[in-house]
């Protein structure tokens, strides 16, 4: 008889975070997000102590990633930081659908394999995050490594009264399964709110753009799935928990259970797999604005269906639109990844698409990747002069081991109200701007080395805040990425910085002898001149200073 062990716990066996004491920050007592479901900001409170449980809805590998999916990525990543510079121990689970209509009837149309498909699209999806710095989930799960937890979800919900299989002229199954939505009474729950005296513009928008219970007739956006439209429905509300095959469909795209040969329906899986890794109730689930209606709805019915309680929150992030029209493959205006990168640095783009708060709809355009471009330049230039000034930079341990507690106020309250990255970036370049001053001051100051010590708690205050983003130079992917996505680590200068200070001071000094000879025509056209050339000159009692715009 061979040995037995008994399974590990989860998070010890895959999260080694979870070997270390958990030390949750005092700034996590202002935390404040926003859950779709009840349509307000309220205080977050931890289903379990110290810890954190979130599932967020991954891709559907059927083709590249476009601008619009990594959005969904990056803005989850970033609550995801913002929990773990709180201090929390977070299992962060993101799914991987791997088995769908689009996936089989692609993979057909171009002689393909539906399965080497998927993968080879999963690959891609993958070396998106890593590029643009999305931190790899704790797990994450593919739909077809999860048939048996679907079987068995499936069969709760038949046993509980709240499905009904679908059987033929002998009787026998189908393999069609269908959720009863009347037997639920809490169906729309999470989309269709009672009116309040309250008007929430976030909502009102997510209403009229986001699909919703509220919503009848063609969505463009989720169309239909055909066994959601058979007549073999006694409702047309219910919804595909197993479906039959399409006679198109191979062999390997089908399994067999007690209700008949089949595949999963679309809104499945996550319910199987939120519970297979999560547990009984967890505390986040996450997606886009795009799944609010059908997906997460039905989702959140089958699993409280099935005897299980669903997540605490939805949080859901809004679409990147371009001209104000949801940015998809479906209407032709998505940007594969691989094409954006082409021409900008990964920090950039994760930049711009993490650069206003998760609800908020992205405008994308040419003038945001010049905007984000402009803040590389900013930050780059301050923490190069700043390494430069102190001999070196704070290593990675230090900015890592910054708590919430010791970031600047602005920024955890920035942070801490419904993760406003807007606020967030403000609180970055007034400290940068901060940082540059002190930088000036460093040649004139009889206290250098105090002023030294206030540029070094600048310097780090700086790249701590950068990190909770996922945008610190010096970290990877960044650092990695050489010139195209990290900044000098300070320890030398560069050729061109060197050469661009010392263009600059002479302009500077030329200015500062045009002033003090009372000529303020030239000194405004020295002022002008460096700004035309995005050069920002700022005037103090110690001297002017300089920085990119």
């Amino acid at each position: 008889m061979g040995n037995s062990q008994e399974p590990q716990d989860f998070n010890t066996s895959v999260m080694p975070s979870s070997l270390t004491p958990v030390h949750v920050a005092k700034a996590a007592d202002g935390l404040n997000l926003y859950d779709t479901a009840s349509h307000q900001v309220s205080h977050f409170v931890p289903l379990k102590p110290g810890e954190v449980g979130i599932y967020v809805c991954g891709a559907t590998v059927q083709s590249s990633p476009h601008i619009g999916h990594i959005r969904a990525a990056v803005a989850f990543d970033i609550v995801r930081r913002w929990f773990l510079k709180l201090g929390y121990k977070v299992t962060f689970v993101r799914n991987v659908t791997d088995i769908d209509d689009k996936i089989l009837d692609k993979a057909a149309a171009a002689g393909q394999r539906w399965w080497a498909r998927a993968y080879y699209y999963e690959r891609e999806f993958t070396e998106a995050y890593n590029t643009l710095g999305v931190l790899p989930p704790t797990v994450e799960p593919r739909a077809t490594g999860h048939m048996p937890d679907m079987i068995d979800l499936i069969q709760r919900i038949l046993d509980n009264g709240h499905g009904y299989v679908v059987t033929d002229a002998d009787g026998e199954p189908t393999g069609n399964v269908y959720f009863d939505v009347a037997s639920w009474p809490h169906y729309g729950e999470l989309t269709h709110q009672k009116q309040t005296a309250e008007v929430d513009e976030a909502a009102a928008v997510a209403d009229r753009m986001g699909p919703s219970v509220d919503a009848t007739g063609d969505d463009k956006y989720n169309p239909v799935d055909p066994a959601d439209a058979s007549p073999d429905k006694h409702d047309p509300r219910d919804f595909a928990l197993w479906k039959a095959p399409k006679d198109t469909d191979p062999e390997d795209a089908r399994w067999s259970t007690p209700f008949g040969v089949g595949r999963p329906g679309w809104h499945i899986e996550c319910s199987a797999m939120s519970h297979r890794y999560l547990g009984d109730g967890f505390d986040i689930h996450g997606g886009g604005l795009d799944l609010r209606f059908p997906h997460h709805e039905n989702e959140m019915a089958q699993t409280r269906a099935a005897g299980y309680p669903s997540a605490a929150r939805w949080m859901h992030s809004a679409w990147v639109t371009a001209k104000g029209e949801k940015m998809s493959k479906s209407l032709g205006t998505g940007l594969s990844v691989p094409s954006v990168l082409a021409e900008n640095s990964a920090w950039v783009v994760r930049y711009a698409l993490g650069s206003v708060q998760y609800r908020s709809m992205l405008e994308w355009s040419d003038q945001a990747l010049v905007e984000a471009q402009a803040a590389y330049d900013r930050v780059s230039n301050f923490i190069e002069r700043a390494g430069v000034a102190l001999g070196g930079q704070p290593s990675r341990e230090e900015v890592t081991g910054i708590s919430a507690d010791d970031l600047p106020t602005d920024f955890v309250a920035a942070m801490n109200d419904d993760v406003n990255v807007s606020g967030a970036t403000a609180a970055i370049f007034t400290t940068i701007r901060s940082g540059n001053t002190l930088l000036s001051q460093l040649a004139d100051r009889a206290d250098s080395e105090a002023v030294q010590a206030e540029v070094r708690e600048t310097l780090l205050a700086v790249r701590a805040m950068l990190d909770t983003l996922g945008l610190d130079p010096l970290a990877e992917p960044w650092v990695s990425a050489g010139a195209a996505g990290g900044a000098s680590d300070g320890t030398t200068e560069t050729p061109e910085h060197a050469a661009l200070e010392a263009l600059i001071t002479e302009q500077l000094n030329a200015r500062a002898e045009a002033r003090k000879a009372r000529d303020f025509a030239k000194a405004d056209q020295i002022r002008d001149t460096l700004a035309e050339a995005g050069i920002t000159i700022e005037d103090g009692l110690q001297g002017s200073t300089w920085s990119l715009k």
